[in-house]
């Protein structure tokens, strides 16, 4: 498990925006992934996506890196932020809006308004 945790660790260091779920940011898996993804897509957020089905190890592995037990997990900056419904909330509230600008991640914020908007 320590290779994973490491492999896990280089990934989410190495990338300003990495979400772990099931499947693809072009294929999601489930349905909490899909909205992530979906989010993400959507504002124009470049991501790296690591699908957790693709390898048992990781899927348990992200789950103890982040002593969170679900997935999707997003990552900015090597900080974890966290699953579906926080970054849902996030969206919604503006925090998501300035946690990428804080971390000088890049992303379209008429489209972040449209989301909140269309939730309105």
């Amino acid at each position: 498990m320590t290779d994973v945790k490491t492999q896990i660790d280089e990934t989410v260091k190495a990338n300003d925006v990495v979400l772990y779920m099931k499947g693809s940011k072009d294929m999601p898996q489930c349905g909490f992934s899909s909205r992530v993804a979906g989010v993400l897509n959507f504002m124009g957020v470049e991501f790296s996506d690591v699908d957790v089905l693709a390898d048992p190890d990781v899927r348990q592995g992200i789950k103890d890196y982040s002593d969170w037990p679900t997935v999707p997990q997003l990552y900015v900056k090597g900080e974890f932020v966290g699953g579906c419904d926080i970054i849902t909330e996030m969206t919604l509230s503006g925090e998501l809006d300035t946690l990428f600008e804080q971390n000088g991640v890049t992303y379209d914020k008429d489209a972040a308004d449209k989301i909140r908007d269309a939730n309105a």
